[in-house]
């Protein structure tokens, strides 16, 4: 049987590119966004009430990942790429239908002119995410303390992350310019670690990842235990397209 369904809204997002972003929502406090609501959708009516929530559900679509045969194994980054799981006992977004749902944190809700946008932040969204529900988290019901999940059963060590003085520099001179504490953002994402994880952290290798209208550069460094920790060597504004 074969279902249709439409956006009823869109993502403008921090994240511009797959690579950097957290792989599950509410890593990165510092990420915001906002949903822009289709008409009709966007009829403030829609939305009475819901500025009673803290955080909400969001379910969407995994529109930057190629549609490709089904497969019943995949392979979870958080397990470094080398091992294979059911596709439905993971998150990734190699799926059947492509649908994602992730948890948000609702700062504000704005209208004008008729119509809705949704400030969020601490997700998980690229920019450009068709938006095809919108739901509140309620605790009672959707938290659920006693849970377990023994593949996942906390949340990835942390990485130090340090920046280069001109680094530091740029970002302080770009978060004013964008409004967006970057320095916040780029530590709490990096921290992360969004390297492949079957990739040894050479200080050799340099990685980079766009955010927003800025480009951020950084290499892994050792420490004295052989731990790996983040330098951050450059934040350049991006050359706009032309």
């Amino acid at each position: 049987m074969t279902y249709t369904f439409e956006a009823i809204g869109v993502v403008r997002s921090c994240y511009t590119e797959k690579f950097g972003i957290p792989r599950q929502s509410g890593l990165a406090p510092a990420a915001r966004a906002t949903i822009e609501l289709y008409p009709p959708y966007s009829d403030p009516d829609a939305f009475t009430g819901l500025e009673q929530s803290s955080h909400l559900w969001v379910e969407f679509i995994f529109h930057k990942f190629q549609p490709a045969p089904f497969r019943p194994r995949v392979r979870p980054p958080r397990l470094g790429g080398n091992r294979t799981l059911g596709v439905f006992a993971t998150r990734s977004p190699n799926r059947p239908n492509r649908l994602g749902l992730s948890v948000v944190k609702l700062d504000r809700i704005e209208t004008a002119n008729g119509a809705v946008r949704l400030h969020i932040s601490a997700h998980d969204l690229l920019e450009g995410t068709p938006v095809l529900d919108i739901k509140p988290y309620i605790p009672y019901a959707d938290a659920v303390p006693q849970a377990t999940n023994t593949l996942a059963p906390e949340p990835p060590a942390k990485l130090a992350v340090y920046f280069s003085p001109q680094a530091e520099q740029d970002c302080q001179a770009h978060s004013e310019r964008l409004g967006q504490n970057l320095t916040e953002l780029i530590s709490q994402l990096l921290a992360q670690d969004p390297r492949p994880q079957y990739q040894s952290p050479d200080p050799a290798r340099r990685y980079a990842m766009a955010l927003l209208d800025v480009d951020v550069a950084w290499h892994y460094r050792l420490v004295e235990d052989g731990a790996p920790e983040v330098m951050v060597i450059n934040v350049g504004q991006r050359a706009p397209d032309v």
